[in-house]
Parts: structure tokens; C-alpha cells; sequence
């Protein structure tokens, strides 16, 4: 085995030390910025400011995002309802979810914008395995998705009426 420095093997063991003494490496900025990831997004939106502004908080959210590098999949409104304890004085809170697609260098800096931001009271990322990732992406497109005319909706459960 060959050595890197001052007797230090070289293994994985002895590059991590290698690299630990320069901060984080080139090496390692280049692996988490070829890795890109999918993530759902959960946004706690100020139900007011939505109100007043349908479009802007939306676009807004999803602006940071492509502005981060990142490529919207799906973007739409979960529901508004009751929150449970006051979040900056909001007693209503409208939930937005969207799916995207980011570099994973990239979200904490993403991150911190939306905790700066004063329309956004609370954020979630999760990120999406990927096994599920077309599945998931395929469901929420669905839902977004209106009803065409003239195509069949699912029937309810069926009911059999008892006689006698």
C-alpha cells in the first residue's frame, strides 16, 4: 500500500483523514452536486396573505425553488384548515405540497430562504426513495389533474337492498 502522508495508509480510512485535514474537499463538493434528488415539500402557508393573493405566495414558494436549481413536478394546495396551536399569531394555515427535483448541496441553503420568509410559517422535506419516486409523482399528478367530460368516475361501494 502506498502512503499519502507522513505514513498514513492509503485506504478509505486514511483518505478520510486526508480529506477531514483540507475542510470538505473538491472530491466531496463534486459527489453532492452530481447527486440530485426528489423531495416533497410541505409548506404551511399564512392562510391570509393566500387569501388576499392566490397566485403570489405560490409562485413565490415555487420560484426559491427553481431559483435553487431546482425543477418543479407537482404544485398545488393540500387543504387550509385550523392549525393547532397559533404559529406567529396565525390561527389558519393553508397546506401546500409540491415535488421537485434538487441538487442535495442545495437545501439547506433552500432551507433558510423559506425560514426567512414571512408568507411561509412552517417547511418539511422529505425526500422521496427511489423506488417510489414514480409512483408518488404519478399519484399527486393525478389529484392535480380536474376530471375530463364524459370519461367514467369510479363507482362507490356497491349496496344491496334487503326484501322480504
Amino acid at each position: 500500500m502506498g502512503t499519502i502522508s507522513k505514513g498514513v495508509p492509503r485506504t478509505v480510512a486514511g483518505l478520510a483523514l486526508e480529506f477531514s485535514k483540507l475542510g470538505l474537499s473538491i472530491f466531496w463538493r463534486t459527489i453532492l452536486a452530481e447527486n440530485t434528488a426528489v423531495y416533497e415539500g410541505l409548506f404551511i402557508l399564512d392562510a391570509n396573505k393566500l387569501a388576499r393573493d392566490r397566485d403570489g405566495l405560490p409562485s413565490a414558494v415555487n420560484g426559491l425553488i427553481e431559483g435553487a436549481g431546482g425543477q418543479i413536478e407537482v404544485s398545488r394546495l393540500w387543504e387550509e384548515r385550523r392549525l393547532a396551536y397559533q404559529i406567529h399569531g396565525q390561527r389558519k394555515g393553508a397546506y401546500w405540497i409540491t415535488y421537485f427535483r434538487l441538487p442535495t448541496d442545495k437545501l439547506a441553503d433552500l432551507t433558510r430562504q423559506f425560514e426567512l420568509h414571512d408568507g411561509i410559517l412552517r417547511q418539511l422535506f422529505v425526500r422521496l426513495p427511489a423506488a417510489l419516486v414514480d409512483p408518488v409523482l404519478e399519484h399527486a399528478k393525478e389529484g392535480n389533474a380536474p376530471a375530463a367530460e364524459g370519461t367514467p368516475q369510479k363507482a362507490g361501494p356497491a349496496t344491496v337492498e334487503a326484501t322480504t
